[in-house]
């Protein structure tokens, strides 16, 4: 089936809506409510939950390598890890997890 651009454009901009429709609906409410303090102080604690579930299975099953782990991702990985815990800046650990990936990737 063949789509005209327009109407690939009403089908992105009606995804684009409803996506925005259901996060306000949960968050749009709570915009002017004081939440609890326990409430705040775990959500301090979502990226730290979220970031690694976004990179594990990029590290440990990588669509490049046909899903088998490889020494220049799991070396990047642990560089970033190192680097971020030792400077406390996640500039520094993106930078030079990607200068490890490049090198690892060169040498094996």
């Amino acid at each position: 089936m063949s789509y005209s651009q327009a109407e690939i454009w009403i089908i992105i901009l009606g995804l684009a809506l409803g996506t925005y429709v259901i996060r306000f609906s949960f968050l749009g409410p709570l915009g002017r409510a004081n939440l609890p303090a326990f409430v705040l102080r775990l959500l301090r604690y979502t990226p730290v939950a979220v970031i690694p579930g976004l990179v594990a299975p990029l590290v440990l099953w990588p669509a490049a390598t046909g899903g088998q782990p490889d020494p220049a991702r799991l070396l990047a990985a642990l560089v970033a890890t190192v680097l971020g815990m030792w400077t406390k800046n996640v500039i520094v650990a993106v930078i030079g997890g990607g200068m490890a990936l490049y090198l690892g990737l060169y040498l094996f």
